[in-house]
């Protein structure tokens, strides 16, 4: 072992030891140095396991030569995905928010450093960049022990990030507690979403004859989102919290559900169980367990996972939504303000966050008997997500196709589960016939949500959107169950670029790991 510095002089030198490929660890518990325990597994996957008293500090220091480098990704990259230096690339990861997960590659593609933490439930603080000092790549993972050894894998030097996010995805399907949520039909079948067309201003007519629309171009499920409950007349969530049927705009939301499923359409409701406002009947009783503004939904505060009274609520209120109108599923957002409450000092968040959509996935099962569909969005679909949700939608990002497609790729190059699905997709009502194509071509490796007003489609869009989804069924066994290789995140994936690239065929089944 020697002893090198991985990063600036923020961090104290520390032993270290070859692990793979030209990647060194060190490994501290409170500070002090122990040595690191490697296992070899198949494929040239290594795991790396660090066992500490529950409650220690553990900081696990990776560090590689520059050599060609080009770039590093994790799932939360956004647009940074070139070499930040050591002092500025920081991330905190947990259940609800990214994955410690992280690649770094060179010019050809090939990657130099590929790793994945077993544990989506640990708070893990990564620290990674440039180290000016030492000419370095660094990553160190930084968390508190817990009552297991925490394992992070290793995939040995692959001829693109993709295909090592593959090997790495495996193995954590295969150390999963529990499987990935099987995935119905009607998640690998184009959507309609309410959104982008109608706002808040949905109704029961309205949204019906849509779904008829939608139903004729091949659409297999509709999700009303925002405006169905009561209080969702407006921007902002002072009202969150009970989660009733605004009557008004729904009188019989059974029946209508029940229509348009006679359609051939699977039927799921948005939802925001963690929010909480001051005009909520459930204000009085609930505030104590909301103490923080939620960063993301003006007016609102974030109820705290880790009371037993917001964990039984949260059921509750999903329960009897699904229940009481016959819904194959739910659209839950939000869920990733729970990280409020990281660093005040508590219990992890992770953990209660984890028992909550265990508890949830239990009763959602029991109720839908073809199967669940639950929607997650970026930045909570990581691998540890997918046990809870099999629609993985790629962050907001309207009439962006650069971002949809940009976004679609990253969910699945970490999806162990599931489906990926793009935001939903709009553009300009005058826009050209090909602006509106370049919207579908962009996501074609995913499942499309169309969020368009249907009923005011001119013909030319209309063709359009009948024409590419013609394609994409019929090309949806490569497109959903081939391997693809997008190229380079830095640039973007130019693999899959307007026109994308042809998956390779494989013969994985459609609940097997996404791509």
């Amino acid at each position: 072992m020697t002893s090198i510095a991985v990063t600036t002089a923020e961090r104290p030198p520390a032993p270290s030891t070859a692990l793979i490929d030209r990647v060194s660890v060190a490994v501290l518990v409170d500070g002090a140095p122990v040595k690191p325990v490697v296992r070899e597994l198949a494929d040239g996957v290594k795991a790396l396991d660090v066992s500490a008293a529950e409650g220690a500090a553990v900081e696990i220091r990776l560090a590689t030569p520059l050599q060609d480098a080009v770039g590093y990704w994790h799932p939360d990259a956004g647009w940074q995905r070139s070499l930040p230096p050591d002092w500025a690339g920081r991330l905190k990861a947990g259940l609800v928010h990214g994955s410690a997960i992280g690649c770094l590659y060179e010019t050809s593609g090939q990657t130099l450093l590929a790793f994945a933490a077993e544990d989506a439930t640990a708070e893990t603080h990564l620290v990674f960049g440039v180290s000016e000092q030492r000419k370095l790549f660094a990553v160190h993972l930084e968390l508190t022990a817990g009552r297991e050894p925490f394992t992070v894998l290793f995939a040995g030097r692959s001829p693109s990030p993709a295909a090592a996010l593959r090997l790495l995805r495996r193995r954590l399907v295969g150390a999963a507690k529990l499987p990935p949520l099987a995935l119905p039909e009607a998640g690998r079948t184009p959507a309609y979403s309410t959104w982008y067309a109608f706002g808040q201003e949905v109704t029961s007519d309205g949204v019906a004859q849509e779904a008829e629309r939608a139903a004729a171009l091949g659409c297999g499920l509709l999700i009303l989102d925002d405006g169905w409950q009561r209080g969702g007349r407006e921007r902002g969530y002072a009202w969150a919290g009970d989660w009733r049927v605004d009557t008004a705009k729904f009188p019989d939301l059974a029946g209508h559900v029940r229509d348009v499923q006679g359609l051939g359409m699977a039927y799921m409701v948005w939802i925001a169980p963690l929010l909480l406002g001051p005009d909520s009947p459930e204000w009085q009783r609930l505030s104590t367990c909301a103490r923080i503004p939620s960063p993301t939904a003006p007016g609102a505060h974030v109820l705290d996972p880790r009371e037993p009274r917001v964990r039984a609520h949260v059921l509750e209120v999903c329960t009897r939504l699904v229940a009481d109108h016959g819904l194959d599923g739910l659209k839950l957002d939000f869920l990733d303000d729970a990280t409020v409450y990281t660093d005040d000092g508590g219990a992890p968040v992770g953990p209660a966050m984890a028992l909550l959509l265990r508890d949830l996935r239990a009763t959602l099962v029991a109720l839908c008997p073809r199967g669940p569909l639950v929607e997650l969005r970026q930045p909570y679909l990581g691998p540890g997500m997918s046990a809870y949700g099999n629609l993985l939608r790629a962050t907001d990002c309207p009439a962006d196709a650069t971002a949809n497609r940009i976004c679609t790729i990253d969910a699945a190059l970490c999806a162990t589960g599931g489906a990926v699905h793009s935001d939903m997709l709009m553009w300009d009502p005058d826009a050209t016939a090909e602006a509106a194509a370049r919207q579908i071509q962009s996501v074609l490796h995913a499942v499309p949500q169309l969020s368009c007003s249907l009923s005011e489609l001119s013909p030319e869009h209309g063709e359009v959107v009948r024409f590419w989804l013609r394609q994409w069924q019929r090309l949806r066994p490569v497109l959903l169950d081939g391997e693809v290789e997008p190229g380079r995140p830095d640039e973007l994936y130019p693999s899959c670029g307007p026109t994308p690239a042809t998956p390779r065929w494989s013969s994985r089944t459609p609940n097997a790991p996404y791509r």
